[in-house]
């Protein structure tokens, strides 16, 4: 191919509109805040595209395949790992923007990146880590996603991290303390100003939480933790269940367990898409700031809030809180513990690769206002272990702690 053909293919491309289908209050890539570091314009997709392409790419991302959502990653090859979440989250959070007008490729790329920096052991491992780091501003594993991505993954010549637009960075951060927000600049004003992030990053969050909701209920029952019989009791999964064995008769088992959670799903998705539209329709905002002044605008009816809120405090008593469960969760908390405050006591432990990053003496003499001296330092440690996956972390406890492990 000539030169000459290259460029007619590339002004081609860049002049299609991708985008000329979202409603007016949709996030435009042609409008977006930008990047941190300025790069040339992406030429056969859009910028959200580019981010969702840096995020599947990245080495955070790989490291979900090994890191628990409820179940640790050696317990069974079949439970969904924190990798199979975000691909589920993604797919449904497409799925109502989609239907909604809304920018399908950065509603995805918020969606698969929104745990890169949650920690070995689900939220045992986000806990102990906290706690560690209580008096250095805590930790907060979508703080942690955003450090991942703005400043830990190493693939560009130009900057640290992935270099993200604004709003791709936006949507990561789904909490932030008021201490960190302050830190945050034009980030973080949102959380200060009592404001809404966009739709698509609205959708995500509440994608986020059918996901989890279903999934670790499928994942209950193949483990044994929670019966068909208890979940009789939840209404969500009773009338569909029932309703699932009246339309296939014969079918039982994980076929009959399938069927159920896929059609509670399909009445998640659904009356999601109803409700926001009817929101929408009333509020009647004509552009993404509109939408930033507004009220939650993604949302379920009323009623099916309520049924999803009483499967949620199911598996909280049921599955969250089950022998087992909790079992494994004090593990998981002694091993972040432990690996925290080895490193803290003499930091010659940690691998090279952080020795070589270790804060100079001016920076960790000198941390930011209003944190405690060696924030630098156990922030870099923090850094190290939510990093890891959950077999990383066992492994390198034993190499810490056990005598004939190297």
């Amino acid at each position: 191919m000539s030169e000459t053909e290259r460029e007619v293919i590339a002004s081609a491309l860049s002049s299609l509109d991708l985008e000329a289908h979202l409603a007016p209050y949709a996030v435009h890539s042609s409008h977006s805040r930008g990047r941190r570091f300025q790069e040339t314009p992406p030429a056969a997709r859009t910028e959200f595209q580019r981010d969702r392409d840096r995020i599947v790419h990245s080495k955070a991302f790989r490291r979900l395949e090994y890191k628990t959502q409820v179940f640790v990653n050696h317990e069974g090859d079949l439970f969904r790992t924190r990798l199979t979440h975000s691909l589920e989250v993604a797919q449904i959070a497409r799925s109502v923007a989609r239907n909604l007008r809304l920018n399908e490729d950065l509603v995805e790329a918020i969606s698969l990146a929104h745990d890169l920096g949650h920690t070995p052991f689900g939220h045992a491992g986000q806990d102990a880590l906290n706690e560690c780091m209580r008096d250095h501003v805590g930790f907060e594993h979508n703080l942690q996603s955003l450090y991942v991505v703005d400043q830990l993954e190493e693939h560009y010549g130009a900057f640290d991290g992935l270099n993200l637009c604004f709003e791709t960075r936006e949507g990561i951060l789904k909490h932030c303390s008021p201490e960190n927000a302050c830190r945050l600049g034009d980030l973080g004003e949102r959380f200060l100003k009592g404001q809404q992030p966009s739709l698509e990053a609205q959708i995500a969050n509440v994608a986020d939480e059918i996901a989890y909701n279903n999934h670790d209920v499928d994942d209950g029952l193949r483990s044994g933790l929670i019966t068909l019989e208890q979940l009789s009791e939840v209404s969500l999964w009773y009338v569909h269940f029932e309703a699932a064995r009246a339309e296939y008769p014969d079918i039982e088992g994980r076929r009959l367990i399938h069927e159920t959670i896929r059609r509670i799903i399909n009445t998640l998705i659904v009356d999601l898409i109803e409700q926001t539209s009817r929101n929408l329709a009333r509020v009647q905002p004509r552009s993404l700031d509109d939408v930033r002044h507004a009220p939650t605008l993604v949302a379920h009816s009323e009623e099916i809030a309520a049924q999803a809120a009483t499967l949620k405090r199911f598996l909280f008593r049921n599955l969250y809180r089950h022998y087992r469960v909790m079992r494994m969760a004090n593990k998981a908390r002694r091993v972040v513990t432990g690996l925290f405050h080895a490193f803290s006591d003499d930091p010659r432990l940690l691998p090279p690769a952080y020795q070589a990053r270790q804060p100079a003496a001016e920076e960790a003499a000198n941390d930011a206002p209003g944190t405690a001296r060696g924030t630098s330092q156990a922030r870099l440690i923090a850094h190290y272990i939510a990093g890891m996956t959950d077999r990383y972390a066992l492994k390198e406890y034993r190499r810490l702690f056990v005598i004939d492990d190297n």
